[in-house]
């Protein structure tokens, strides 16, 4: 067997949770996350996908569809979309005629990745969806309802998206367990994975994905996404100073207190106890933390394991440049990973 490498220049893209910086406004928020966005096409990303979130003190894209029309007319050719819409929270034809009205706003352009869980706790659920009983179990016939929606054929539907009908805004799948990778590959739509917070099933879950795919009006083979966590500074020490931030914001996810993205601290000792750090530690397997060469071998062995199509990177940094530089080093590393 052949020991040569080869040069694999899958595309790089961002999620973005447009997360509120401790001390900041919920407008910063938004305007960091543009700004983001920008800097992300400037330096070839490939999309940028912003995720739903309810009744989070820390996040503030509640409003995804407005939040994605926001970045799509500031900026001129990255893809935009949702990282995604939680289905059972809206009908179908409503996210439909929102993404329609993107689409047509912005051709080519807008991307509409479906999760299946509520993005929040279950009363905000509740309130979100009123009398509706809309579970997770009928996610797959809401897809397929979004699907005859986009498409030309439902000209003669009593119930049309105007617009959005005949437009094929492409779908994708969002799934952290193995369940939206089979239904992912049955219905033929591109698959991402949140191994970003959710490692466990990853291989799992791509691995069903490709034994159920079935060749679709979208997508003829198999196309996979991971999104992972990446901090990168000139060096390790100062990348593993800037991930502290996330650690304290995980931290508050397990303890369910959500406050805003914190400053980065010195050490994490006293700050969480040992079961909370095993879990944060575990949450975290695929978080690449250093110096641009730490993180180039740490993503090429990812990469390498994971055959992926596509690496969605998000970055949970306090300070705005910073942040801005880490998808910096990130961007020139991405020419180069050979496996």
């Amino acid at each position: 067997m052949s020991n040569e490498k080869h040069t694999i220049k899958i595309p790089f893209s961002v999620l973005d949770l447009v997360p509120v910086i401790e001390g900041s406004s919920h407008k910063t928020a938004m305007e960091n996350s543009l700004a983001l966005a920008q800097h992300a096409e400037n330096l070839g990303f490939k999309r940028f996908w912003i995720s739903e979130h309810h009744n989070a003190e820390s996040l503030v894209s509640s409003a995804t569809p407005v939040l994605i029309g926001y970045v799509a007319g500031n900026t001129k050719t990255i893809r935009v979309g949702s990282g995604g819409v939680m289905l059972p929270n809206h009908a179908p034809l409503i996210v439909a005629e929102q993404f329609g009205t993107l689409a047509t706003l912005y051709p080519e352009r807008i991307d509409l990745g479906l999760g299946r869980a509520p993005g929040t706790d279950q009363i905000t659920a509740r309130a979100l969806r009123r009398e509706r009983t809309e579970t997770v179990n009928d996610f797959p016939n809401d897809v397929q309802e979004l699907q005859r929606l986009f498409s030309a054929t439902n000209k003669n539907s009593l119930v049309r998206a105007i617009p959005g009908e005949g437009l094929e805004v492409p779908l994708y799948l969002l799934g952290s367990s193995t369940y939206s990778a089979q239904l992912a590959g049955a219905l033929g739509l591109p698959y991402a994975f949140a191994s970003h917070f959710a490692p466990t099933h990853l291989h799992d879950a791509l691995g069903l994905y490709y034994s159920n795919f079935e060749a679709s009006k979208q997508l003829n083979k198999p196309y996979t996404m991971a999104c992972v966590n990446v901090v990168v500074a000139t060096t390790d020490a100062e990348a593993e100073y800037l991930a502290t931030s996330m650690k304290l914001f995980m931290l508050n996810i397990i303890r369910n207190t959500r406050a805003p993205l914190p400053p980065p601290v010195e050490s994490m000792n006293g700050r969480w106890s040992p079961i909370e750090e095993a879990q944060i530690l575990k949450m975290m397997q695929y978080t690449f933390v250093g110096s641009p060469e730490t993180v180039q071998e740490k993503l090429v062995n990812f990469i390498s394991e994971t055959h992926i199509d596509e690496l969605i990177t998000v970055a949970h940094i306090y300070d705005q440049k910073a942040r801005l530089n880490s998808f910096e080093l990130l961007a020139q590393l991405k020419h180069d990973i050979s496996i």
